[in-house]
């Protein structure tokens, strides 16, 4: 448990704010976090002023992780990389690859209260100010990520940028649909048609890869901070504007196309008004067919966390279970009406 290694903690964390003296005087487990763990620590330092009182949040791997996802280390490292870009996100504070500490590698950021579970965002109107100011204000955000642009000094352990990420991401998807050893012939046939019909794309950026509701918080005032960077990669970036628009990260809002909490339209605008980057409609709704497969995948992952016995959870269950409503979004996607001539 973390509480056992307060001791050693409040040293680390008196070192890397450079005060004289840390108190950790709160320390518990935040919910969510399906991937990662996140721990809010409440804490007292002593500076030569006086005291100060400070929250955070420290973030480390859970029993069991998914092969997708970055370290802890690299997914600081792109935080940082975002924070210098003026994206609005939590405060990198540091990190910490000694186990000595609390058993294992961990990161440190700034703690931003808020609301961040998708259907609670959704359905409670008070949260986030006027709902299209909202989407183009993260339309906005979404822009200044794709502002950053590979090669990159603090990001060489991302993979090199594929020109053709669509096919990438559809032989990855593949791969780790075989090692899993799961038999599903939807998402087969979903990524056979992603693969015949993959978009070309004009200029690789960086993607944040699960932009989505559930991965930001919000408060009354408006929005507080993307989270959640474990996914960032080179990529299209009409890929990141798929994943945030998909049907499956609505929330029971199919007419409000940007993530449940507005118009497709306001999330594209604030998108122009901010970035450089030419939207592609058409590839957008191709990469929305990417998101469905991708998150079958991811929640087949997740499925087997519990499955196998490493980390028994009722949310990683229910988890697995959503991938019969993903396939059915992939046949919907990819029926005849979508076929072109060279279909057949």
């Amino acid at each position: 448990m973390l509480g056992e290694r307060v001791p050693a903690l409040e040293a680390w964390l008196g070192a890397t704010l450079g005060v004289g003296r840390v108190r950790i005087e709160e320390i518990r487990v935040l919910s969510g976090g399906a991937i990662q763990e996140n721990w809010l620590l409440g804490c007292v330092l002593g500076t030569a002023a006086g005291t100060e009182r400070r929250r955070f949040v420290l973030r480390r791997d859970s029993p069991a992780v998914i092969g997708s996802s970055l370290s802890r280390a690299e997914e600081f490292a792109v935080l940082e990389v975002a924070h210098e870009a003026g994206v609005l996100v939590p405060e990198p504070v540091g990190f910490c690859a000694d186990p000595a500490v609390i058993g294992s590698p961990f990161a440190l950021t700034g703690y931003v209260p808020g609301e961040a579970l998708g259907a609670r965002v959704v359905k409670d109107g008070r949260l986030g100010g006027d709902r299209e100011a909202l989407a183009r204000r993260l339309g906005r955000e979404l822009a200044k990520v794709h502002a950053i642009r590979p090669p990159h000094p603090a990001l060489g352990f991302l993979a090199p940028p594929d020109p053709e990420p669509a096919k990438r991401e559809v032989a990855r998807i593949r791969h780790a649909l075989d090692a899993l050893g799961a038999v599903r012939p939807v998402i087969e046939w979903g990524l056979r048609f992603a693969e015949r019909h993959a978009p070309a794309c004009p200029e690789v950026r960086l993607l944040h890869g699960d932009f989505r509701t559930g991965n930001y918080l919000l408060d009354e005032r408006g929005l507080g901070a993307i989270l959640d960077w474990e996914f960032a990669a080179w990529g299209d970036p009409m890929a990141d504007l798929g994943w945030f628009t998909a049907a499956c990260w609505r929330f029971g809002r199919p007419d409000l196309e940007a993530g449940g909490i507005g118009s497709r339209a306001a999330f594209y605008q604030g998108y122009r008004e901010a970035g450089d980057v030419k939207i592609d409609d058409a590839a957008v709704r191709y990469w929305e067919l990417m998101a469905h497969l991708r998150w079958a995948l991811i929640a087949l992952e997740q499925g087997e966390r519990h499955l196998s016995g490493v980390q028994p959870s009722l949310e990683l269950a229910l988890t697995g279970r959503v991938v019969a409503e993903l396939e059915l979004a992939i046949l919907r996607a990819t029926g005849p009406a979508s076929w072109s001539p060279a279909d057949g």
